[in-house]
């Protein structure tokens, strides 16, 4: 898949880079990609068609992805695969055989009991089809995410795309782990993007400029550097034998023309060379520069550069190793994913609902977290927000996309609850009248009973407890009730706190800390809380440092002894 060790041999010029750079522009997906890495886990399944949820595992990271971008502000567009053109077909034989063969083994793995040394096997046979595509262009219409099929090569549309002012849909960078985007003369490429946004990004135009870094690349144009790329071995045409992209590299960089390059190794190689291979050689770069691609402006096929004179005399006007030419209407159709490339027959959307998408994924967001909080509000105070003399800070929360919420990014927007699927909620910015570092201490019946008689008569407090599934219970003013009913309101409490797993008993003036999961991953688990106890009679605490004898019992003395 691209250009062999084309990445190894650039690393000078590849710096590393997180995809917020690129916040409030376009940035172009190598949707197949994507596709291939998502697939990983559940490769079994989609080699043996099961029907099982973990099946559309492959969806669920493509979304994680896009989403990580949208939460940076930035607008991605994806590009689909379209039909193979005939000078790959080599290519694309071999890949199919390979697979083939990985896939017979892992099934005689599986029958011995090996599941683990099968899964590998699977990993190697799993293979994108146009109908796995289909089914994610069902969930990006859903989200509004912008995409199109190209009508052969991702790479040249990708490539085209990179060219054009983002104000008729172009982007500034394209993120693919396929290194046939710089043989393309991509200006910007990000690889190797991981699920935090940090990737390697190699920008075309410092490789020219490089004054100091080695290889040099100083007299070279973007043909002569797409000529070294096919001389060391593309999916276009292999190379010949023993030169690899340092060879090509050294070929290139002396005799700074291309068919003196193919003269040289002619009389080199001699018969380790095809005789078709000049042939071959020009047809391939033709690829990298004039390839077929779908413009959106005017609605049909173009290629990316115009086609020379001198190249049509060469190739006596045969450009079919370009691939066939496609009527607008059909082009049209294939660039919105309502035709299937490769066979020409239409998808049938109707058998396919985001809905289904969105239950396996749910399934796997193990990150939401929910807890139990004490909040303490007046009746004063609730008053005023309701008359609007008091303002009050509102969080609108939109609920617009529906399918493959990032439990994750939305932690970062959304931490204290889960965001309703079908209307939209606003949260109040309740000030406490606890410290919230600690919101699940229970506080002390007398000092409750202090609170309350330190306020006004027009001002009684409230206190009631909210639980994980939005029940609540409310205790009403304790100023009223007799010593009975504060026993049965405290005992009542009690009770509550115990039913509630989160915390343990601590010993005094030990820390309670809480963690409330991480947002960095859509599959993330919720850490369980522990409390750390000192062991051993010399650090043991003793009960006559927390409670002194004589010393208020506050909230500023709670924070000493902490």
């Amino acid at each position: 898949m691209g250009i062999k060790d084309l990445l190894r041999f650039m690393k000078p010029f590849i710096e590393p880079v997180h995809i917020k750079k690129y916040a409030g522009k376009r940035v172009g997906i190598d949707a197949y990609s994507w596709l291939h890495k998502g697939a990983y886990s559940c490769s079994m399944e989609i080699c043996l068609d099961s029907n099982s949820e973990k099946k559309l595992r492959y969806i669920a990271y493509f979304m994680h992805r896009v989403n990580l971008l949208r939460h940076h502000k930035i607008t991605p567009v994806v590009v689909f695969d379209g039909a193979n053109i005939p000078c790959k077909a080599a290519t694309e034989n071999e890949r199919y055989r390979r697979r083939k063969e990985n896939q017979e083994l892992a099934i005689a793995k599986l029958k011995e009991g090996h599941v683990q040394g099968a899964t590998e096997l699977f990993q190697r046979a799993v293979s994108i089809t146009p109908a796995m595509a289909s089914q994610l262009i069902q969930i990006l219409k859903s989200e509004n995410v912008e995409f199109v099929v190209a009508p052969y090569e991702a790479d040249a549309q990708l490539a085209y795309l990179a060219t054009l002012e983002a104000e008729k849909g172009g982007v500034v960078s394209v993120i693919t782990e396929d290194s046939d985007l710089i043989a393309y003369g991509c200006p910007t490429v990000t690889f190797k993007m991981d699920r935090y946004g940090n990737g390697e990004e190699l920008v075309l135009s410092k490789v020219f400029d490089s004054v100091s870094s080695k290889p040099s690349f100083r007299n070279f144009d973007k043909e002569l550097f797409t000529g070294m790329c096919v001389l060391a071995g593309c999916d276009f045409l292999p190379s010949v034998p023993g030169i690899g992209i340092v060879k090509a590299h050294s070929l290139v960089s002396k005799y700074r023309n291309l068919d003196r390059v193919l003269s040289v190794l002619k009389i080199e190689k001699g018969s380790q060379m095809p005789e078709d291979y000049t042939k071959s050689f020009k047809e391939a770069l033709a690829v990298f520069q004039h390839a077929r691609i779908y413009d959106a402006e005017i609605r049909e096929l173009k290629h990316i550069k115009p086609l020379t004179e001198q190249l049509l005399q060469y190739l006596d006007e045969g450009l079919d190793f370009l691939g066939p030419k496609i009527p607008p209407s059909v082009a049209v159709a294939i660039a919105e994913g309502k035709l299937d490339p490769t066979t020409m027959e239409a998808f049938d959307c109707n058998n396919i609902e985001p809905a289904k998408f969105q239950n396996s994924v749910e399934t796997t967001d193990n990150s939401r977290q929910a807890s139990c909080f004490m909040v303490f509000s007046s009746h004063k105070t609730r008053e005023k927000r309701k008359t609007g003399t008091m303002s009050m800070k509102q969080v609108v929360v939109s609920t617009e996309s529906k399918y493959f919420k990032d439990a994750g990014l939305e932690k970062l927007a959304f931490p204290v609850k889960n965001r309703p699927k079908n209307e939209n909620m606003v949260l109040e910015e309740t000030p406490l009248k606890v410290p919230n570092n600690n919101p699940f201490k229970k506080r002390k019946f007398d000092e409750m009973t202090e609170l309350v008689s330190s306020k006004g008569e027009d001002e009684k407090l409230e206190m009631s407890c909210v639980f994980p599934d939005d029940s609540q219970l409310t205790f009403p003013d304790n100023s009223s009730l007799s010593d009975t009913g504060k026993l049965e309101i405290s005992n009542q409490i009690d009770s509550i706190a115990e039913q509630i797993s989160m915390v343990s008993e601590v010993e005094c003036c030990e820390t309670l800390c809480v963690n409330m999961g991480s947002q960095e991953s859509v599959s993330s688990k919720p850490n369980r809380v522990y409390s750390e106890r000192k062991r051993g009679h010399n650090v043991k605490l003793k009960s006559s440092n927390c409670n002194r004898s004589g010393t208020k019992n506050t909230i500023l003395n709670f924070f000493a002894r902490v």
